[in-house]
């Protein structure tokens, strides 16, 4: 990154350090909130009173995306790989059932609400995989309309923020495990950010687990886009000229922060305790930090123009995949 560019992003970014300071200080203060929490609600908060300058908003973006993914990657410095791959292994089946539940409920629930078959694509699989992940890696393939992304787009954030604040208190209602609880937030909560801040509001041990079966449920965005890439070839083969649509690489559909996550986690049982212990200390910073800049980024005024229906479709289907995904560990005694 050069100078300029790091100038552009500076004022943002000196924005998100104060409020991610106070966000962390309240989140020692009050620990079954946690810093991310307090992160994303500070962000929302300030986000519906003040605008963002113009010269703000690089670097509150820069922090949303970037920061998340080096925290991710941070974590994975901090994990084994035996445990990266054990705990993988054995949330797959629940990952499955929430991945083929996601996706039929939605088909199902939005013939129902009458919602376009692309809208539905775009909300099952952004609820099924990874959030707003999952949905730039179906776009090229669904080719939905610009509408249909950004309603999706606001429908899992929506629902994103919601899993944050009541996934916590409804682990405590349940007496779930910090295994049960990680297991419940890697397969039930849409996004990233949104899964490692509410499971490391839990325990560090919920958080761990939790980051390692979401990025695991992460990399099923290989074959979904695969399937849908088949599915849709024959309605997207020609474009508007005439001329052969041109397939996107499946390469661009694997995020690459999670095979960094892979190759850090690789290195762990080479690394002192005190570098892996001040890894993830950095990354919980990190991680509070990017909840604190997609507060930011929020504008809720604009999700109120949504329509109810996409809203009403994305509560349908997270509602499916929570109360499946708490079924398949009674069942397989996770719980």
């Amino acid at each position: 990154m050069n100078a300029s560019a790091l100038r552009q992003l500076l004022p943002g970014l000196v924005l998100v350090a104060a409020i991610t300071a106070v966000a962390h200080f309240l989140g020692e203060q009050f620990p079954l909130m946690g810093g991310a929490v307090a992160g994303i609600l500070l962000g929302l908060a300030i986000r519906s009173r003040f605008k963002i300058s113009e010269t703000q908003l690089p670097g509150v973006r820069f922090a949303g995306k970037q920061l998340l993914q080096w925290s991710i990657v941070g974590l994975g410095l901090a994990l084994p790989i035996g445990a990266v791959l054990d705990t993988g292994l054995k949330s797959l089946s629940v990952t499955l059932v929430t991945l083929s539940l996601a996706f039929a409920s939605a088909f199902v629930f939005g013939r129902l609400l009458k919602i376009p078959t692309k809208l539905c694509v775009l909300i099952g699989g952004g609820t099924a995989i990874c959030g707003g992940s999952a949905i730039a890696a179906m776009t090229p393939v669904v080719k939905p309309d610009d509408h249909e992304t950004a309603f999706s787009l606001s429908t899992i954030f929506l629902f994103n923020i919601v899993a944050v604040l009541t996934f916590p208190v409804l682990g405590q209602w349940l007496g779930l495990s910090d295994s049960g609880f990680g297991l419940w937030a890697g397969t039930a909560i849409n996004d990233t950010s949104s899964v490692v801040a509410a499971a490391y509001s839990w325990s560090k041990e919920a958080g761990d687990y939790a980051t390692i079966v979401k990025l695991s449920r992460a990399m099923l965005i290989i074959p979904v886009t695969l399937i849908l890439s088949f599915v849709f070839t024959r309605r997207n083969a020609v474009n508007a000229d005439g001329s052969a649509a041109k397939r996107p690489g499946i390469r661009h559909a694997i995020p690459g922060f999670i095979l960094c996550f892979v190759i850090a986690s690789l290195f762990n049982g080479y690394l002192p305790q005190a570098l892996t212990s001040a890894a993830h200390s950095v990354s919980t910073v990190l991680i509070t930090a990017a909840l604190t800049a997609i507060g930011l980024s929020t504008d809720l005024g604009k999700m109120k123009h949504t329509g109810w229906r996409p809203i009403a479709l994305g509560l349908l289907v997270w509602i499916t995949v929570a109360a499946s995904s708490l079924l398949m560990q009674h069942l397989g005694g996770h719980w």
